[in-house]
């Protein structure tokens, strides 16, 4: 889904586990092994049973899927007329369900989400608005048309697989069907079919992810685009962690759905065009003879070229063909089936060629009105074709025959192998002049990206929507980053870079990344924001690109036609890359902590060596570089006792405090005696020993990248790891080791760990010098020598030893 700011649904209250995850993130209740005194915290605490599940047969420890993983399969056969007059849309379908769970099931749920228009819904009943005086034009609009029109699904049957009338009941979105006997855990079967109608949302003025779209205004001859969308009947989920997955569509979380196949019938007016998920089977009925071939032709097109023309559309809309036509699509597969009908359509294709033998060609399509071109005809295909290629790399390739971008009244929103796409050109209603901005054609371009990229996340990396939004829009959200930038270097990407998402993560309003996506605040900055800007940080910063980008492909790849947690997400990235990210974990995604290193402190350390005259000279200049007193200085022209009066001098004015003194000497001598050749070297080293402190204001944990600046005006980025923090979470001071003098230092000098503060990044102060001791090396207590033996080689017994004098 494209993200919109939208009102959260604050009255959804989240499960109870989720209550007691976030209860968990509190490390005063949620730590079992805790420190008890002050209020340390350990910030690199493994994750365990608090935060996630333990593996199972299922789920095993690495982040894969267990030797016992199973899911369900549901395959459909859906009848469907679209009435273009009424708008409504009648269906049958015939579902039949494989029940690869252990567990015997006596009854079914299925998703009856187009039920969240009714007006009775927890989804309608439930919404809030924000507490001001004002109120939009579309707001209006909204309310006033859902005074007279209300949506959802009509059930007029449910038969059994003897055709006899099955038992059920609809809870708000869901309907729940008694079966007549237990389908069997382990492979057994049902077959059902339902009988349904709906009425169409117009999009434009109800707002949803599907609906219809009539173009009424000036100069426009009434002409409609509809986009079908959580259309029918469809299973509810049964998982492994979960059982059913029943929890009412509210909006914000969307869907968490099955595999299966499917065939669907669908008939619209005999002059619409149709895009599906799917293949066409039928083109010989649908289709002139010039526009198959064209479609042949297009599978080996290397840019986008017409099956249906411009002109092609242009008549029908003035034509208004009376009968009806029927489109006949297939999908193996896939959790999902969306479509969209009109006569308005012009429609190009093009192939994409792909290094994978088992799917090397894949046809990317557009459907768009008149009212789309110019930028639909020169961006949209080639966005697709650019998404197959990116994401195939960064994660695998594309498994399915085609993949299309349909332009309608829905902004933004994805199914199986078809997305549904908004942004136009403006046409002035006055002058005629068509014109577009460029944050049209750049938000064209992002979201087609960003749509056809859910092909991968959560199409068939099938994860749980309505549980966990970062998990499909944050890591689509990350790829389309990746795309974007590989499109156009200077492309002006909403989401991904570090910096961008500072600000959000100082505002007070938010959650955790693993709240239950109903109760998510700030929808957009957490569910796609924030978990892109992670992972971005996690590739560039924490793990490399190497690591990072071999341990993405692994979980997309091992979780591909499969259902995956985040735990499981979590697991696989650490088991593939090696590496120990669950201090990561657990401040970006269980907390909302937010990123502040400050740089108090630098001093420059010199080491005490064996030149005690040297090493006097050395303290007498710091002592005269640090002898600021200002009230001295305003004191000037005044004797003090000391010189009005000799006699009140004494040793101590006289002599240089700095002065090396004959005992210094003597235990200088004493020291090196008693240190080895190597031991003696180290009062030698002319190294300089920088030592920098660090605060951590914002409470999450970051690697430090570290810009040095030298007196040869030379430069070098340090990148210190995050476990500089094990220790102390909240200050640590670092050391650092050169022959070249130091004059500034910087944090995140690229922007790349969304530092919410600037000001405090960039040491501003002077690099205080100080002389480092050499500290005493310590000897163990040794009594044979107190009392003056010794022993010989192979020999335990003790003897007098020489004593010295």
């Amino acid at each position: 889904m494209h993200s919109s700011e939208r009102p959260a649904r604050l009255s959804a209250a989240p499960r109870l586990a989720l209550i007691a995850l976030l209860l968990g993130t509190t490390p005063a209740l949620a730590d079992p092994i805790r420190q008890t005194k002050g209020d340390w915290q350990d910030k690199f605490r493994q994750l365990e049973g608090e935060d996630w599940p333990t593996p199972t047969d299922y789920r095993n420890a690495s982040g894969a899927p267990g030797y016992r993983y199973w899911q369900q399969k549901v395959d459909y056969d859906v009848k469907v007329s679209l009435n273009e007059t009424t708008k409504v849309v009648t269906g049958t379908e015939t579902i039949r369900y494989r029940n690869n769970s252990p567990d015997a099931l006596p009854y079914l749920w299925l998703l009856l989400d187009q039920n969240h228009y009714k007006r009775n819904s927890i989804a309608s009943l439930s919404a809030t608005v924000p507490d001001s005086k004002s109120i939009s034009i579309s707001e209006i609009r909204r309310l006033e048309k859902l005074k007279d029109w209300e949506g959802g699904f009509t059930i007029s049957a449910v038969r059994g697989p003897d055709g006899q009338p099955l038992g059920h009941r609809v809870t708000d979105t869901l309907l729940r069907i008694e079966l007549p006997q237990p389908v069997a855990g382990g492979g057994g079967e049902v077959t059902l079919s339902i009988d349904w109608s709906f009425p169409m949302a117009e999009q434009k003025v109800v707002d949803g992810r599907s609906g219809y779209e009539c173009f009424t205004g000036r100069g426009e001859d009434g002409n409609c685009i509809f986009e079908g969308a959580q259309w029918f009947p469809r299973l509810a989920v049964y998982s492994d962690y979960e059982g059913w997955h029943n929890k009412a569509f509210l909006d914000a979380g969307e869907f968490t759905l099955e595999f299966g196949d499917y065939k669907v019938a669908l008939t619209v007016p005999s002059d619409h065009v149709v895009s599906a998920t799917g293949i066409l089977q039928n083109p010989d009925q649908v289709l002139t003879a010039t526009q198959r071939q064209r479609l042949e032709q297009a599978r080996s097109a290397t840019t986008p070229m017409y099956i249906v023309t411009p002109d092609e559309a242009l008549a029908a809309e003035r034509g208004r063909a009376s009968g009806t036509k029927t489109w006949t699509f297939a999908a193996q597969n896939v959790r999902d089936f969306g479509w969209a009908s009109s006569r308005k359509f012009a429609w190009d294709a093009m192939n994409v060629r792909q290094d994978y033998a088992a799917n090397p060609n894949v046809m990317a399509m557009s459907f768009f009105p008149k009212e789309a071109r110019p930028l639909w005809d020169a961006f949209s295909t080639k966005a697709i074709a650019h998404t197959i290629d990116v994401y195939g790399k960064f994660a695998f390739p594309y498994p399915y025959p085609v993949a299309q971008s349909v332009n309608g009244p829905v902004g933004g929103m994805e199914y199986p192998m078809i997305t549904f796409n908004g942004p136009r050109p403006v046409k002035d209603a006055k002058t005629g002049q068509l014109t577009y901005t460029e944050r049209a054609k750049t938000g064209l371009i992002g979201v087609v990206i960003h749509e056809v990229g859910h092909d991968w996340f959560p199409m068939i990396v099938n994860s749980d929507e309505r549980q966990w939004t970062w998990m499909d829009e944050g890591l689509n959200t990350f790829l389309q980053f990746q795309a974007e930038k590989l499109w156009d270097k200077n492309f002006p990407s909403r989401r991904g870079e570090p910096k961008d998402i500072a600000e959000y993560m100082l505002s007070d309003n938010q959650v955790p990344l693993m709240t239950q996506s109903d109760s998510v605040l700030q929808f957009g900055a957490n569910g796609y924001g924030k978990p892109a800007t992670a992972l971005t940080i996690l590739r560039e910063t924490v793990l490399g690109r190497e690591l990072f980008d071999r341990a993405f492909r692994e979980y997309a790849t091992r979780w591909r036609f499969k259902r995956p947690t985040p735990y499981d997400f979590f697991r696989t990235m650490e088991e593939s890359s090696g590496v120990d990210l669950d201090w990561f974990w657990r401040g970006w995604f269980y907390s909302t902590d937010h990123v502040d290193i400050a740089l108090d402190k630098v001093v420059e350390g010199r080491i005490a060596g064996g030149d005690l005259e040297a090493n006097a000279r050395e303290r007498r200049a710091l002592d005269a570089a640090d002898n600021t007193s200002l009230t001295v200085r305003n004191n000037a022209g005044q004797k003090t006792v000391t010189e009005r009066d000799p006699a009140t001098r004494d040793f101590y004015d006289r002599q240089d405090r700095f002065a090396v003194s004959p005992q210094q000497r003597r235990d200088l001598a004493e020291k090196l005696e008693k240190l080895t050749p190597e031991e003696r070297a180290a009062f030698q080293v002319k190294d300089k020993f920088y030592r920098f402190s660090f605060r951590n204001i914002g409470g999450l944990v970051m690697p430090i990248p570290l810009k040095l600046t030298f007196s040869d005006n030379s430069t070098e980025i340090v990148r210190i790891p995050a476990e500089v923090w094990r220790y102390n979470p909240k200050a640590v001071t670092w050391q650092y080791v050169t022959g070249k003098t130091i004059t500034g230092a910087e944090v995140d000098p690229l922007l790349e760990i969304a530092d919410a503060d600037r000001s405090n990044n960039v040491y501003r102060g002077s690099i205080r010098p100080v002389v480092l001791e050499i500290e005493d090396i310590e000897e163990l207590e040794n009594r044979m020598k107190d009392f003056d033996v010794q022993v010989k080689p192979g020999s335990l017994q003790t003897y007098a030893a020489p004593v010295s004098k």
